[in-house]
Parts: structure tokens; C-alpha cells; sequence
């Protein structure tokens, strides 16, 4: 699997970073701003938007002293484009099971 891929799914694994993604999803947010939504440590949260930022999923601006997290959809494509292997998958397998039951009640 292509590491860019394995890197946002890795992100994403964890609900505190997919709950981070939401709130980023919202509005942007500095990590003070996040670490007030969670029962963790500012270096904890720190950590969870270092996984998101190598995963591709957001982007850190400096702005003087706060760093403002943000998130970045096409971060998300690959998982997206990973993941629609899978609709394509069951679009085929159910068109051939409707094809199947249609010609049995025949």
C-alpha cells in the first residue's frame, strides 16, 4: 500500500484524531483551542496533530506565536480513492446477483 495512503489511514485509526478532524472540518483552531475539548495534556493533542499533519489531513500556519491548524481535504482523496475500489467492488457483485435472481424467477 502506497505510504501516503498508509499515513491518513494511520491518522484517521484514532477517534481523538478523527474528532480533531471534525472540529478542524468546523472552523480552523490553534492547539490551545483544541486541547480545550479534550481531558489530555497540550503535548498529547500536539502529538495526535503531528499524526494528522504526516497523514496529510491538515496544515500548520504560523501566525506570530500560535500555530493555526487547519483542515486539508485533499488530504482525505486517497482514502477516498482507496476506499471506492471497494463501491465499485459491491456495485458489481449486486448488479450480478440482481442479474442471477431475475433470471431464476423466469
Amino acid at each position: 500500500m502506497d505510504p501516503k495512503i498508509q499515513n491518513a489511514f494511520r491518522a484517521l485509526a484514532d477517534p481523538t484524531r478523527r474528532d480533531i478532524v471534525q472540529m478542524l472540518a468546523a472552523k480552523d483552531m490553534t492547539i490551545a483551542q483544541l486541547t480545550e475539548r479534550f481531558d489530555m495534556t497540550r503535548a498529547a493533542v500536539k502529538k495526535h496533530l503531528t499524526v494528522l499533519s504526516d497523514g496529510g489531513l491538515i496544515t500548520v500556519e504560523a501566525k506570530g506565536r500560535e500555530r493555526i491548524n487547519r483542515l486539508e481535504p485533499k488530504g482525505i482523496a486517497p482514502v477516498l480513492d482507496w476506499l471506492s475500489y471497494f463501491d465499485r467492488f459491491w456495485d458489481d457483485r449486486l448488479s450480478n446477483l440482481q442479474e442471477a435472481i431475475e433470471r431464476n424467477k423466469k
